[in-house]
């Protein structure tokens, strides 16, 4: 295992290099990152009592390099609601900071994001709408001449979303249930930590739902990679290395909270999922979580619905596939070298929900209070929504919206009671 800590280090040293601080303790490195774009800032951190220690840490590294908070805010809700983005927005707008410092999970990044997006590209007009979908923040930079947003420095302290390293950030329309996604290279933090001895106070849902979530970002990079890209091996390192970390580390956390090395495994493995999105986009578990926000946290969701878009894919990434069995080798009961296809994918699938049991995780979608036949409806009609056409045609198996009804609906419904059986893999697979 100590070789896939070392991998994982090197692998993130080079990516982000001296604009990305990670490891036990190094949280104080906040404040030469806040000083390359002037001693006054904006701090978005969490208000509650619970975060008191965290917060007076941060302000202590801040007043120790002489830089000043101008405004304070609190961190968004969970899933990143509309009204918290505009809150924040119009406080930008308001104090014009030299930068933005937020620290909190991946909801409270991403709401610094879409904020920080509307108070630079539409001042006085709260509308997130332009911005949905890929590359339509630089997109409307360019046509009016800005080159750069407020100067953001994030803060992680949730092994999870990986939104302090990303271009994405997920913000969602309470009142329609559904989440909806900015990607752009424009929204990249300029500057991130990410002190894993954060993560020592993270409740068990929590930890499991952060590991699930990033998991799911190894996964389905990986599964929807072009195997003859030049960028392949990098992608197919990135990938396995996360995932052999959670599936190895994750089950003995979750006996013990308060292991220091357990979290620093963990966070790592949540970092590489934040690397791997930056390569490839994710696809099927994804897309159908952006329409389950009122049941099920991101984590859960996408850890539910992986096992049945792995029968589903199963067919044309049958070498990824085992490549996965040698990380899953203890949970599956099948010789998988003489499994091909759709019974391939789903021995598969049996040792993904297998380890979903061993950390008390749900599995199929009927274990949901809430659930019903209406969420499946969201789920396809958010599929063919063009703002989201990305994650369809991320998938290694392409669906067009016209295909969706037929394809993607018989993995939903297996997903709702565990019969893999149900999902329908393409003709000619």
């Amino acid at each position: 295992m100590e070789d896939k800590i070392k991998l994982a280090e090197k692998l993130l040293k080079e990516y982000k290099g001296s604009d990305f601080s990670f490891g036990l303790g190094c949280l104080s490195d906040l404040g030469k990152f806040v000083l390359e774009f002037g001693k006054e800032t904006l701090l978005i951190i969490s208000q509650n009592k619970w975060a008191r220690p965290l917060r007076d840490e941060v302000i202590k590294i801040l007043l120790e390099n002489n830089i000043k908070v101008i405004a304070q805010s609190g961190t968004a809700k969970e899933n990143t609601p509309n009204e918290d983005v505009f809150a924040l927005a119009d406080l930008i707008k308001s104090v014009k900071p030299k930068s933005i410092v937020c620290v909190g999970g991946g909801s409270a990044i991403d709401c610094a994001k879409a904020a920080n997006v509307l108070s630079v590209l539409s001042p006085g007009e709260n509308n997130l709408e332009p911005f949905f979908g890929a590359g339509k923040v630089s997109e409307i930079m360019a046509k009016a001449g800005i080159k750069r947003l407020y100067p953001l420095i994030a803060v992680q302290v949730a092994a999870g979303s990986g939104s302090h390293l990303t271009k994405y950030s997920n913000v969602t329309d309470l009142s329609e249930g559904q989440k909806k996604l900015i990607v752009d290279s424009a929204v990249i933090p300029d500057r991130s930590v990410f002190d894993y001895l954060t993560t020592l106070t993270v409740p068990e849902s929590l930890t499991k739902d952060g590991a699930m979530d990033s998991f799911s970002h190894c996964l389905e990079v990986y599964y929807g990679a072009d195997e003859k890209a030049q960028n392949f091996k990098l992608t197919q390192e990135i990938c396995l290395t996360g995932i052999e970390l959670i599936v190895n580390n994750l089950p003995e956390l979750v006996k013990d909270l308060k292991n220091e090395k357990l979290r620093e495994n963990i966070g790592l493995a949540t970092d590489l999922g934040a690397y791997s999105i930056m390569l490839y986009g994710t696809n099927g578990a994804h897309l159908n979580s952006f329409s389950f926000v009122d049941i099920l946290t991101h984590g859960k969701a996408c850890a539910i619905l992986n096992p049945y878009y792995t029968v589903f894919f199963s067919p044309a990434i049958e070498n990824k596939l085992r490549k996965i069995g040698v990380i899953y080798k203890k949970y599956i009961k099948e010789d998988i070298s003489k499994l091909r296809g759709k019974e391939l994918g789903i021995a598969i699938a049996k040792a993904m929900t297998e380890f979903s049991r061993q950390i008390n995780f749900p599995f199929k979608l009927d274990e949901i209070k809430g659930f019903g036949d209406k969420h499946i409806t969201r789920a396809l009609n958010a599929a063919k929504n063009p703002q989201l056409k990305s994650k369809l045609e991320n998938m290694p198996v392409p669906l067009n919206p016209s295909q969706v009804d037929e394809y993607m609906k018989p993995v939903l419904v297996a997903a709702t009671t565990g019969d893999f059986n149900k999902i329908k893999v393409m003709n000619g697979m």
